[in-house]
């Protein structure tokens, strides 16, 4: 099980902008290491969130969804960032959030809430009263 890195003690007025710092670094070595399948992978992510069927903003709370499920802080804080830039709401990512403790039970009332906090980080930092 993973451990939250969320409250790192260097980003405690924005933890989860803090979880993509700590991550930055790791992955940009890992990316020169094997630069093919990074781009393989960014083309698969670019495909995947396209519009279709589904617009983008649902297939972004898809991946929040299974992010909680997966109990992966980094792609939380990535998901609800994304969610946050398509214009989420609140209470669409609760419900979101609400089908996922549907379908995780107790993981779902500790990773959900990480979620819920996450998107409220990003989405007051891309309001435009900051």
């Amino acid at each position: 099980m993973s451990t939250c890195t969320c409250t790192s003690k260097d980003e405690t007025t924005r933890p989860w902008a803090g979880v993509q710092d700590e991550l930055r670094r790791p992955s940009a070595e890992l990316r020169r290491l094997i630069p093919e399948v990074y781009a393989g992978f960014a083309d698969l992510h670019a495909s995947a969130l396209a519009p279709g069927s589904l617009d983008t903003k649902t297939k972004e709370l898809i991946a929040l969804a299974l992010a909680v499920s997966s109990q992966c802080d980094g792609c939380i804080a990535s998901h609800a960032r994304g969610a946050a830039r398509l214009g989420a709401t609140d209470r669409e990512v609760a419900e979101t959030l609400g089908v996922v403790l549907l379908m995780t039970g107790g993981p779902g009332t500790v990773y959900g809430p990480r979620a819920l906090s996450a998107f409220r980080e990003f989405q007051a930092e891309l309001s435009p009263q900051n």
